[in-house]
């Protein structure tokens, strides 16, 4: 008797050790992720060149954030519960999973610090010169030539998406100069602690940035991106155009085809620069700004100041569908005048 009681607690010990190594088991390549619709389908894991900045990027799973409850920084945030359970009713995320994600969450001095300028500087007074300094940040012989660079490298996906949205391609190849320097700078905040940051930790904007949480946590969710991953700018803007999520969520594409919309892909990327232009009503071939004389009566000129003297330019619709991007003259005429430049030097380097 006591040998087969000594047996039937070896077979049981035996048994307890197989099933745990079986529920240890991972699938290398997928995993379960939360689709757009709420349901559960697999998707590819998030690859090491997808971000520009990589650590410790292997696979992701919704079940690496499991909590019970939420804990850390935010863990007594009455606004961060109320939002968890917003995401949880209005598009069926796992509570469990928002508790263990936001449970990781940093608060970024540096972002609040940013977003909550000190109340007694009052607004900035134009100063003689500003258009001159700003263009010299952009109009150098170095972003011209990784213009050419890049327009080089990425010459198929340029042509093709001037021809599907009718952008002309200089300015796609601009917008993306200025915004991150052709990839060089996406910028190296987590987007996730940036976007947690604006919206329970600033008030001035707290209503919008909590908005582009929504369609962060969305945007992740949509395209299997492990969310403490991206990277961006301190305000939320991500990939080489620096889409905002909400614009990601409506207007990037999946230009090159792969199942998956990422604009840290080149041609995704201009894709989606491309898309977002045509839906702001960018008119192919028209004019974007012209010099004018002299002051001239009628709003369409707008006045730019340099150290020789103010320069007065005459716009376009163009013009204000780059606003669109940035509501800032400065901004639309560095985009301008950065693409005519890189337009000209490739169209030397690379005639016909």
């Amino acid at each position: 008797m006591a040998k087969l009681a000594v047996y039937k607690r070896l077979i049981k010990w035996t048994l307890v050790v197989m099933l745990v190594g079986c529920a240890s088991e991972r699938a290398p390549k997928y995993e379960d992720t939360y689709s757009g619709n709420g349901n559960i389908q697999n998707k590819p894991t998030v690859s090491s060149s997808d971000f520009s900045v990589q650590e410790n990027q292997n696979t992701f799973s919704k079940g690496n954030y499991e909590a019970l409850v939420l804990t850390g920084v935010y863990a007594n945030s009455i606004a961060l519960h109320s939002f968890i359970q917003h995401m949880v009713q209005k598009y069926g995320f796992s509570e469990t999973y928002l508790n263990g994600l936001f449970s990781r969450a940093h608060r970024l001095d540096s972002v609040i610090r940013l977003e909550s300028p000190d109340p007694t500087i009052g607004p900035s007074k134009p100063q003689p010169g500003s258009w001159a300094r700003y263009r010299n940040k952009f109009l150098t012989d170095d972003h011209i030539s990784n213009g050419v660079e890049f327009w080089r490298n990425n010459a198929d996906a340029i042509q093709q998406a001037s021809v599907t949205y009718g952008v002309d391609p200089e300015y796609i190849v601009g917008i993306i100069g200025v915004e991150t320097y052709f990839g060089k700078n996406f910028g190296k905040t987590c987007i996730f602690d940036a976007l947690t940051t604006l919206s329970f930790d600033t008030q001035r904007r707290s209503k919008y940035f909590t908005s582009e949480l929504e369609h962060f946590l969305l945007m992740t969710r949509d395209e299997a991106f492990d969310p403490l991953q991206p990277q961006g700018s301190w305000a939320g803007a991500m990939g080489y155009g620096q889409f905002m999520p909400s614009s990601f969520r409506s207007l990037a594409v999946d230009f090159n085809k792969d199942g998956r919309r990422d604009l840290w892909h080149p041609k995704d990327a201009v894709g989606s620069v491309a898309n977002y232009f045509s839906h702001s009503g960018w008119q192919l071939h028209n004019p974007v700004t012209k010099r004018a004389t002299g002051p001239v009566n009628d709003p369409a000129v707008i006045e730019l100041s340099t150290y020789e003297g103010t320069e007065f330019w005459y716009t376009y619709p163009n013009f204000n569908v780059i606003k669109k991007y940035n509501n800032s003259n400065k901004y639309a005429m560095a985009v301008h005048q950065l693409a005519q430049a890189i337009k000209a030097r490739y169209q030397q380097a690379y005639p016909g």
